[in-house]
């Protein structure tokens, strides 16, 4: 496969419902991947992919999906590129691993729930489930949509640190209101912490996934 990646599979032949998990800037395939026993019981693969950028972090070295600007216009090339890479590999992995297809949620961290987004609004009807932890969905991914039905029934949980200081609260806020905006169905959960993943809210997320994806209620 062309990206590094590490993954967690849980007991039993499979298929299994399964989370692709995009990391932040800086951070590499196993920064989440300690997270997946602990979420909805350890019953969830997840894999999580290596961004392809080198970032240089004193003696070690980290990873990215694309390069951040501080004070200038994001490189629209290279979240394109990033977004194509982190697509190629989700088809790769459906492949490859045994995936139950009609349980797949896409998570990402930071840098990395920004990518998902776009990748989410490309083609939802891919996914169980949208995640966003400590990032934000710009408004542009509007531009991105290409089949608003399907995107109307993608269920989306947002779950942010109301004392972030890398994204400040308000951008999740205002991501809250751009998926609103495309009539997507939204929970949103705020914490007292900071740019990190807690206790609270893996408990929440653990929630959301088994209500809306292990264990989801049917409607006829």
């Amino acid at each position: 496969m062309r990206l590094i990646h590490a993954f967690y599979e849980p007991p039993g032949d499979g298929p299994h419902p399964a989370i692709v998990a995009l990391h932040g800037f800086g951070a590499n395939a196993l920064d989440l991947l300690g997270l997946a026993p602990y979420i909805a019981g350890g019953r969830f693969m997840v894999i999580c992919p290596q961004g392809p950028m080198e970032v240089p972090l004193g003696p070690m070295t980290g990873y990215a999906w694309f390069p951040l600007r501080m004070g200038a216009p994001p490189d629209r090339e290279a979240i394109d590129s990033a977004t194509r890479e982190a697509t190629a590999f989700l088809e790769e992995a459906l492949k490859k691993y045994p995936i139950d297809r009609r349980k797949l949620v896409l998570l990402g961290f930071s840098q990395g729930g920004m990518l998902a987004s776009r990748i989410a609004v490309r083609n939802p009807s891919q996914f169980a489930a949208l995640v966003g932890i400590s990032t934000f969905f710009s408004p542009e991914i509007v531009k991105e949509v290409s089949d608003p039905a399907a995107l109307q029934t993608l269920p989306v949980m947002i779950q942010h640190g109301s004392a972030d200081d890398l994204i400040e609260v308000g951008m999740a806020r205002a991501s809250v209101e751009t998926m609103r905006s495309l009539k997507m169905p939204v929970t949103y959960r705020e914490y007292d912490c900071g740019h990190e993943i807690t206790a609270e809210v893996l408990a929440d997320l653990s929630e959301f996934l088994a209500a809306k994806v292990l264990e989801p209620i049917v409607r006829l």
